[in-house]
């Protein structure tokens, strides 16, 4: 299916989110993810499921000051 990862397009064959970042690479990094702009907690990855069109952003915490 068509979707867009961090606005860059992407063709998979994740059915879910938590299958979408184990395959992209991010599988156990803490990040944290939205799809089509709402956020999806850690604990609901596994269960989200992904539709072609979907916008999935997956963003890494920063520190700094």
């Amino acid at each position: 299916m068509k979707l867009q990862l961090n606005g860059a397009p992407l063709h998979s064959d994740a059915t879910t989110l938590a299958a979408l970042l184990e395959a992209e690479g991010f599988g156990g990094a803490k990040v944290a993810t939205a799809v089509n702009g709402s956020f999806v907690p850690a604990t609901l990855r596994a269960t989200h499921p992904l539709n072609s069109g979907d916008s999935i952003e997956v963003l890494a915490p920063m520190q700094g000051g």
